[in-house]
């Protein structure tokens, strides 16, 4: 088989499977006498990208393989062909599945202690049904708590190869120091007023990172068209959404909307 042929069989099995092929899946489709090497099938697959470069569709490699998608300039007028409507995820919800993924693994108490409320049941049973997270472990503390982590779907769903591949957060700014204000002399303690304002920005540094994670995680799907309230945050807390990037040539399945 030569390289034209071999490309060939590659982009039909991509288009043909519907969920990410590795190189591994790809050699299963020849036999064992004159298959391929695992470098050829790189080859085809970089040949493949190369060529999507001008069309509507793109070649990614996620955590399971690679797979055709559509590219995610294109996803709105895309959204008519999709059966179901993209669901939409509270901030909350958003917020908690941000802390797994930046600090896993973590227990449902870390996460509570981070967002300052209490964890909703229904955002994890949300969480575990779409597959995104899953008990990893259990904490050698009293109680055993469960250690949440994500999964290879997670990964898939958001476009990831691995976590390194998670946005950087944003590092919070420094406050910073009037030209009136001076140091204090060597040796004078800082007043009181001043220490307990010292506490309260590390407290709002502490507690603005929830939020932060949640809004790098959704850039990475794009923005719904219309926003739905919470309601497990407490109240002012405005919703938020994300959805998986759309994939031209695999539509998501039905399934009922989640609301928090």
């Amino acid at each position: 088989m030569n390289d034209s042929e071999l490309r060939n069989l590659v982009e039909a099995a991509l288009l043909t499977a519907g969920r990410p092929l590795s190189v591994k899946n790809l050699l299963g489709l020849f036999p064992l006498r004159g298959r391929p090497s695992a470098a050829n099938i790189h080859k085809a697959l970089v040949q493949l990208q190369e060529s999507c470069s001008t069309r509507g569709v793109e070649l990614v490699e996620v955590a399971d393989g690679f797979r055709y998608q559509a590219r995610p300039e294109l996803e709105p007028r895309l959204r008519g062909l999709l059966e179901d409507r993209p669901r939409k995820y509270s901030r909350a919800l958003l917020e908690t599945l941000a802390l797994i993924a930046y600090r896993q693994p973590i227990t449902r108490g870390e996460i509570e202690e981070v967002r300052g409320v209490t964890l909703s049941g229904q955002i994890i049973r949300t969480l575990e049904d779409r597959d995104w997270i899953k008990v990893v472990g259990y904490r050698q503390t009293p109680g055993r708590p469960a250690l949440l982590g994500t999964t290879q779907t997670f990964l898939n769903d958001f476009c990831l190869q691995s976590l390194e591949g998670l946005p950087v957060l944003r590092e919070q700014e420094e406050p910073e120091i009037s030209s009136g204000e001076m140091e204090p002399p060597a040796g004078e303690e800082i007043s009181s007023p001043e220490v307990a304002e010292t506490e309260a920005i590390s407290a709002a540094e502490e507690e603005e990172q929830g939020p932060a994670a949640a809004e790098e995680l959704k850039r990475l799907a794009p923005e719904p068209e219309e926003q739905m309230p919470a309601a497990d945050p407490p109240p002012g807390d405005q919703s938020a959404s994300a959805s998986p990037r759309s994939n031209l040539y695999r539509l998501p399945s039905s399934k009922p909307q989640d609301q928090d």
